[in-house]
């Protein structure tokens, strides 16, 4: 996973604005500044800005994309085997299995102990059942195993 640059910029400047800060604590303290307990807080400060944002910069991933998919809202996570987001009304026909596949792409798998090792991603959308009545239909449905990291996508599965 690439790193974000600007994030690694920023963190070597607070690392050597923390360095640069730590020099003038000591010199504080040895010269007896009355200053010199406010800079230990700004010193500290500055050291866990650069420590945050080294972290993050490493950490970061971007969302994949999937050409074709459309983003849609997680409506459900039991933080094991199963999410399941929600489609909206005009969705296409032709985006039900590109938008499973983005979702199953950007599920981290950080948590997550399923028995079998697979994560179901469902996409629902609503069938209308009568007049003011709607149920449930799932449009597609991507399986993740996060042992091999393999994804497969079905759609309208039964």
């Amino acid at each position: 996973m690439a790193a974000d640059p600007i994030l690694l910029v920023a963190a070597k400047g607070f690392a050597v604005a923390a360095l640069l800060l730590l020099l003038l604590t000591v010199v504080g303290f040895v010269a007896r500044w009355g200053i010199r307990f406010r800079l230990v807080g700004v010193t500290s400060f500055t050291t866990l800005l650069a420590i945050s944002c080294a972290a993050f910069a490493v950490s970061y991933s971007p969302l994949v994309t999937v050409p074709g998919a459309v983003t849609v809202p997680v409506v459900f996570d039991n933080g094991s085997d199963l999410v399941v987001a929600a489609a909206p009304a005009d969705l296409p026909p032709e985006a039900e299995a590109p938008t499973a596949e983005q979702l199953a792409r950007n599920l981290r798998p950080t948590g997550r102990s399923p028995a079998d090792g697979v994560v179901r991603v469902r996409l629902r959308g609503l069938e209308e059942a009568g007049e003011g009545v709607a149920r449930p239909l799932v449009l597609a449905e991507a399986t993740v195993d996060l042992k091999s990291g393999e994804i497969s996508v079905q759609r309208r599965p039964s």
